[in-house]
């Protein structure tokens, strides 16, 4: 399997990182819908990252799609808890995670890809509006489980909730530009330090 884009895309890191929890064997291919874009198209006409192409040419789109199709068509195990309560509890984490990626990759579209003058005020406040909305309850819910003694969100081991609250996280300051301040966001600034310090997370490093 090749899966396609940079690691500082959050959705390709999340998808690397997921690989290699679940020991699954892969190729990366660093290429960008922007600088490469002719070269991606001929691979996945939707130039989408992140495109994961399977052993037998077939293209696969969306971590989350590719997320569900590494989990229960080839490692045959979940990085989701099995307890229904919990998995519920994990998919509110993962949600507001992909929540804080979306809308800072818009912003970071909005104001770095678009001509200052074409840019729009109340479209950019409403994305921050969003952004920061979606931190701060990220931010609550993780703080809530440190203070129930959890090392990690879903318990003693890290799963996807932690995967993707992290990245996303990593993804923020890795893409600073003065719109959070990660003194605001204590459980979340601890939570990425232990997983970045982990050989699976260490394995698809930012650049």
């Amino acid at each position: 399997m090749e899966l396609i884009g940079y690691l500082d895309s959050p959705f390709v890191r999340r998808v690397a990182i997921t690989m290699q929890f679940l020991g699954i064997p892969y190729k990366h291919r660093e290429l960008s819908i922007f600088r490469n874009f002719e070269e991606f198209r001929a691979i996945n006409p939707m130039v989408k990252v992140p495109t994961l192409v399977l052993d037998d040419g077939e293209v696969l789109i969306d971590s989350g799609l590719i997320i569900d199709y590494l989990e229960s068509q080839v490692a045959r195990r979940s990085l989701m808890p099995a307890d229904t309560d919990q998995y519920r509890g994990a998919l509110q984490f993962i949600g507001a995670a992909l929540i804080v990626m979306e809308k800072r990759a818009q912003l970071i579209y909005e104001t770095g890809q678009r001509p200052e003058e074409k840019q729009h005020g109340p479209w950019i406040n409403r994305l921050q509006q969003q952004l920061t909305g979606a931190i701060d309850m990220l931010e609550s819910m993780v703080a809530a489980r440190a203070d129930n003694g959890y090392n990690w969100l879903q318990g003693d081991k890290p799963g996807q909730a932690d995967i993707t609250a992290a990245v996303a996280w990593r993804f923020i300051m890795h893409n600073e530009n003065g719109f959070t301040d990660q003194n605001d966001y204590p459980a979340l600034v601890a939570l990425s330090a232990r997983a970045e310090v982990l050989p699976e997370f260490q394995a698809c490093p930012i650049a």
